[in-house]
């Protein structure tokens, strides 16, 4: 087989046992009933209950996509290695490199379809609005359709378990896609009452446009998180993943600011005549956090709430660079991946 089929076969296998982990199940519930509770919760401002329901909401599918990039490149690598099945793998005329990719791409593609079907339970329930008065009226159709996918996954999940012996967690998930996308398509065409609506007038370009930049953001955690498996377990992988997530979501509060004003003071020595050399303390202070500020994969950049909350238009030079500096963290995690990994004694 050449590399390219090499590389599907392993991603596809690896998708598919990835979604048959109880653990996906459990996030995708969770996540779901706590996007679904940010209604009341927001209800508790004393006003802009929209604002804080974006928030808490886009932070649920943020955080559970972040556990499952944990949890799935643990069981897609690790415990592959841990087990010794990875043997049969790599005994046959198939690269070290070939495999991190292809489990990575497995990741990916189970992720995806995770974070797809949060993304569209938060669509229907951002359609659905807040409650901030007890006189606002119930949007019949995100209610009646989206209980009705959601029942229809499972009850469609249960009978392919006991008629097929289908994984119920990957039936769940395959069949709550389809059908979470219908319901969301069917409810952009009415409006509370069933009242006929032209499909833009409730569509949110800007949500989804936030909702893929933190795809983006989740595909450089699943990188991360595949690189860490190939040397150590579930909870290290665990918590260098989560602490990664946290460290670059304040980033620019950790490092960002003390290297704007250590620049601030270069420029203002500079200034008066009093810079000092390249290798003084203040000189060395600067290159040292710039270093650290460029070292630390910075979430904050796929975080887009603030911008659709503001409604502001989100410009292609901004998306663009954004979504090339996730490709390059995901690339240089995938390189060092595949030196750990190539190294690594797995008889």
């Amino acid at each position: 087989m050449d590399f390219l089929t090499q590389l599907w076969a392993i991603a596809r296998n690896t998708a598919l046992e990835c979604l048959r982990q109880p653990v996906v199940l459990a996030v995708m519930v969770a996540g779901t009933l706590l996007v679904v509770m940010s209604i009341p919760f927001s209800g508790f401002t004393l006003m802009d209950d929209q604002r804080m329901f974006v928030d808490i909401a886009l932070s649920t599918v943020f955080v559970a996509g972040t556990l499952l990039a944990a949890f799935l490149a643990t069981s897609a690598l690790g415990r592959e290695v841990d087990n010794r099945t990875v043997l049969t793998v790599v005994s046959k005329p198939v690269g070290r490199p070939a495999f991190v990719w292809g489990k990575f791409l497995g990741v990916a593609l189970a992720l995806t379809a995770c974070t797809l079907v949060l993304a569209l339970v938060l669509m229907l329930v951002e359609m659905h609005g807040t409650m901030p008065t007890v006189r606002t009226p119930y949007h019949l159709p995100v209610i009646t359709l989206g209980c009705l996918a959601a029942l229809g996954a499972v009850i469609g999940a249960a009978w392919a378990n006991y008629m097929y012996g289908w994984s119920f967690p990957a039936a769940a998930t395959g069949l709550a896609l389809p059908m979470l996308a219908t319901a969301y398509l069917v409810c952009l065409l009415f409006d509370k009452d069933w009242t006929p609506l032209a499909p833009t007038a409730q569509f949110e370009g800007r949500l989804w446009l936030a909702v893929a930049m933190m795809w983006t953001g989740l595909m450089a955690l699943a990188g991360i998180a595949v690189a860490v498996s190939t040397r150590f377990g579930q909870v290290v992988t665990l918590g260098v993943t989560f602490g990664a997530f946290v460290l670059g979501l304040m980033s620019d509060w950790l490092v960002g600011r003390r290297l704007k004003a250590t620049a601030d003071m270069l420029d203002r020595l500079a200034a008066e005549g009093a810079a000092g050399s390249a290798l003084d303390a203040n000189h060395l202070q600067y290159w040292g956090l710039k270093a650290l500020y460029a070292a630390i994969p910075n979430f904050q950049v796929f975080w887009l709430s603030d911008a659709v909350q503001q409604k502001r238009n989100l410009p292609l030079d901004y998306l663009l660079p954004a979504a090339a500096y996730g490709a390059l963290i995901v690339a240089a995690a995938l390189c060092t991946a595949t030196v750990l990994f190539q190294r690594r004694d797995v008889g």
